[in-house]
C-alpha cells in the first residue's frame, strides 16, 4: 500500500492522508487529530473500512481546516489564512477535476469556529471539484449537517448530499449569527 500523506514540517497541520489509487473515497471532516500512515486513528480507520466495504481501491480523507487538534476546542479562535490557502491548493491538486465520491463527514463540529462554514463553502466552490459527486451516511443531523463517520450508524448508506443546498442554508445561518453577534 502506498501512501499519501501531506502536512506542515512540525506536523501541526495535515492536509492529506491515504492511500493511493485511481478510483479513491474521499472523506471531508472538520479537522485531523493524530492520524498518521500506518497508525489511524478511529475516524480515519472508519473511512478506510467504509471504503473497503464499497469497493473503492483507495481512501483520502481531507479536512475543512487542517489544524490538527484531538479536541475540536482546541482548534484556532481565529483561522489561519495560509493554512486554508494550502488546505485548499492540496485538495484542487488531487482532485484535479476527476469525477470523484466525496463524503461531507463534518457533523455538527462545523459549528464549533465561526470560520469552519465559511472554509467549507470555500472547498464547495473550488472549480476542480464540480464534476465530483457528494454523498452523506445517514440523515443529516438536526442542524443539516452531515454526519460524522463516528456518529452514525455503521449500516447507514450513501446518500446523495446536495451541497447547493447545504451551502445555500448554512452561509443564510451563517450571515445571520453574524450580524447578531457583531
Amino acid at each position: 500500500m502506498q501512501w499519501l500523506y501531506e502536512h506542515t514540517p512540525d506536523n501541526s497541520a495535515r492536509y492529506i492522508l491515504g492511500t493511493v489509487g485511481e478510483r479513491p473515497l474521499i472523506c471531508f471532516g472538520v479537522n485531523p487529530s493524530t492520524a498518521e500512515p500506518n497508525n489511524l486513528d478511529p475516524t480515519v480507520n472508519l473511512v478506510r473500512l467504509q471504503a473497503e466495504v464499497r469497493e473503492y481501491d483507495s481512501f483520502v480523507m481531507f479536512n475543512v481546516y487542517p489544524q490538527r487538534a484531538t479536541n475540536p476546542n482546541d482548534l484556532h479562535n481565529v483561522h489561519c489564512p495560509a493554512l486554508q490557502m494550502e488546505n485548499e491548493r492540496q485538495i484542487a491538486a488531487l482532485i484535479d477535476g476527476k469525477a470523484h465520491t466525496l463524503w461531507a463527514a463534518w457533523g455538527g463540529l462545523i459549528a464549533k469556529r465561526p470560520y469552519l462554514i465559511p472554509l467549507v463553502q470555500r472547498i464547495i466552490a473550488l472549480p476542480e471539484l464540480q464534476n465530483c459527486r457528494w454523498v452523506s451516511r445517514g440523515k443529516p443531523t438536526k442542524d443539516g449537517h452531515p454526519h460524522h463517520p463516528l456518529y452514525v450508524r455503521k449500516e447507514a448508506p450513501f446518500e446523495a448530499f446536495d451541497v447547493g443546498l447545504y451551502d445555500s442554508k448554512h452561509f443564510i445561518n451563517f450571515s445571520e449569527k453574524f450580524l447578531q453577534d457583531n
